[in-house]
């Protein structure tokens, strides 16, 4: 019974960590991009460097539901609990 219970909350915390994580990157993403697209309608002279600074900062957003996907796969299969 305990190993079931163990089992299931193992699920459960991975699929919030995936699916949290995706929906905050997402948010952060958009968010992102859209004030990429206000300054560039500011000044379109400062393109380039507003594209260089956009493409950092979605890459590092990007990374959080990366973690997000490793921290759920130990939570799955190198749970101490589970045996």
């Amino acid at each position: 019974m305990e190993h079931s219970i163990m089992v299931v909350a193992a699920l459960i915390g991975a699929g919030l960590a995936i699916g949290l994580a995706a929906v905050g990157a997402s948010i952060g993403n958009g968010l992102v991009t859209s004030k990429f697209i206000e300054g560039l309608t500011r000044q379109p002279e400062a393109k380039n460097v507003l594209f260089i600074n956009t493409l950092i900062s979605v890459g590092l957003i990007e990374a959080v539901p990366i973690i997000a996907a490793v921290i759920a796969i130990v939570l799955l299969y190198a749970n101490p609990l589970i045996k």
